[in-house]
């Protein structure tokens, strides 16, 4: 698997993820599901420039013209809650995609030997065929990866995409090492960073807390 950190190059992308973490900055909802959908702006763009083009010729007022033109057939697959306000930002550049929604969750509980595990659960999916498309799954924490892979595994009952992209606002070492461990190789992964840590609860340290709560509110 390839891994694409953004942030290890100096560009407006860490102003924003300056604003998701600071404390100071990101209780403000609006703001902060704001700054979540232009990182995922930042990333359609820089997805963008590994796409198939073709040259496709144009009529301007004055005389004919050629621009190369994105071949491929995308569908963008968002995991619900806080992927929505990602999402959105990839759906304002790739306007003509087709869409994926699909529900996976965190399910606590305890083994036979008391200790915590966690089970992903998925109640939803809603999907166009992906047979032979390019599929961009879009989930703004990449904390243990096990969603992640589920949420792909669950798409592919939809077709076999020909490429698939995996963007991710925050993700974690140990994220990364899952994802490179359970899914195909082929895949690339673009990150806007890379935090170290796991804490006990699985959330990414220093991350910047719950996406889904600081964009909807909290949940019971």
């Amino acid at each position: 698997m390839k891994v694409i950190n953004l942030s290890e190059h100096n560009s407006i992308l860490n102003d924003f993820l300056k604003q998701i973490r600071s404390v100071d900055i990101q209780n403000d909802k609006m703001r902060f599901r704001h700054n979540i959908e232009r990182i995922g702006q930042v990333m359609a763009y820089e997805i963008s420039k590994t796409l198939t083009y073709k040259d496709e010729t144009i009529n301007t007022p004055f005389e004919a013209m050629t621009i190369p033109q994105i071949q491929n057939k995308i569908v963008l697959a968002a995991i619900l809650r806080a992927a929505i306000p990602f999402h959105h930002g990839f759906l304002r550049f790739f306007d003509e995609a087709e869409n994926v929604f699909i529900s996976a969750y965190r399910q606590y509980g305890r083994n036979k030997n008391g200790n915590q595990e966690i089970q992903i659960v998925t109640e939803y999916l809603a999907a166009p065929s992906v047979e032979g498309k390019t599929l961009i799954i879009v989930d703004p924490m990449l904390a243990t990866g096990m969603s992640l892979e589920v949420a792909y595994k669950a798409i592919l009952e939809r077709g076999m995409p020909s490429d698939v992209h995996i963007a991710s606002v925050i993700a974690s070492q140990a994220g990364i090492r899952y994802l490179k461990k359970n899914l195909p190789k082929n895949i690339t992964l673009w990150c806007g960073a890379v935090d170290p840590i796991l804490n006990e609860k699985k959330y990414i340290v220093p991350g910047l807390g719950d996406a889904g709560d600081l964009c909807y509110g909290s949940k019971l």
